[in-house]
């Protein structure tokens, strides 16, 4: 049922046709992320049972560099609210507002979809995490980056999250 609930979850998101370049990761209360996925590196600390604080730099190639700080207010196990601010290298910053479902999809292998949108741009990223050690996951994420000008930026990558 719960594979169900997280793949119909994930198709409504990715329906919407608007994420975030760090996954969403599972961390208990005080716990601490870094890690890299392709071209972006991000560090997050989960403050209490509910609130994770992150920070994450994208490389968007033609479109420069990008740096995120954000926060994720988990509602349910599954789903979170991401609120947040892009600077940009070639323009003013952006606030967003976004979604995250995350759900295990297998034995040590979690599944997530999320979808960020502001005035300037709009995100959407799947992907799945496995649990290499209690401390280490090895993460797969589709993400596509879509600008209010200019062309949209898919990438398809491989990256590690170490938790302490």
């Amino acid at each position: 049922m719960k594979k169900s609930l997280l793949l119909a979850g994930a198709f409504v998101i990715l329906s919407a046709g608007s994420s975030f370049a760090a996954p969403l990761n599972n961390l208990d209360s005080e716990q601490t992320a870094v890690g890299l996925s392709g071209d972006a590196f991000y560090i997050e600390h989960k403050l209490t049972d509910r609130f994770t604080l992150g920070y994450q730099s994208i490389d968007r190639d033609y479109y420069g560099d990008m740096k995120d700080l954000y926060g994720q207010y988990e509602f349910t196990g599954n789903l979170r609210g991401i609120i947040g601010n892009r600077d940009f290298d070639y323009r003013d910053s952006a606030m967003y507002l976004g979604l995250g479902l995350q759900g295990s999809l297998a034995p040590q292998l979690n599944g997530f979809a999320s979808v960020i949108t502001g005035d300037k741009f709009s995100e959407m990223q799947a992907g799945a995490s496995y649990r290499l050690a209690s401390n280490l996951d090895l993460n797969a994420t589709y993400t596509n980056f879509m600008p209010e000008h200019g062309r949209d930026k898919d990438e398809v990558a491989i990256g590690a999250t170490l938790k302490f």
